[in-house]
């Protein structure tokens, strides 16, 4: 196994084999957005400004950093308002964990979580017409 600036490649007898960067940072953010209690995932320190992200763009959340094989995963997290988040944040350690070890065959050594913030839920507004009655 090699890794390069795209990520890890293995050499085999019938071929290569590459893991992007981003298929790690995929996978991650698929299993910490299965947590509950996980609002979304956060554009990190980087952007300056937490935002929070649709499916679409769940690698901007993580951050990877492959090494021969093994793999330092940082997670930017946020989270909904009542939720443990000593809890939340050791279920995403543990789901991150498992699932890239699985998939990639890469050592998990490191999945670090960042709480970039708490979304309140919304509170319900009563209509004028239901004041009347």
């Amino acid at each position: 196994m090699e890794f390069t600036q795209e990520g890890l490649v293995e050499t085999g007898s019938v071929g290569t084999v590459k893991i992007a960067n981003d298929v790690v940072a995929t996978i991650a953010s698929l299993a910490t957005v299965d947590v509950d209690g996980v609002e979304g995932m956060s554009g990190g320190i980087a952007n300056g400004i937490a935002e929070i992200l649709g499916r679409k763009q769940l690698t901007k959340g993580v951050k990877v950093e492959v090494k021969e094989t093994e793999a330092i995963i940082d997670i930017y997290v946020i989270i909904r308002y009542g939720t443990k988040i000593p809890e939340a944040s050791a279920k995403i350690q543990k789901n991150v964990k498992e699932a890239v070890e699985v998939m990639t065959g890469l050592n998990a050594v490191s999945v670090n979580v960042y709480v970039q913030g708490v979304v309140f839920p919304e509170e319900t507004k009563e209509s004028p017409a239901a004041e009347d009655k």
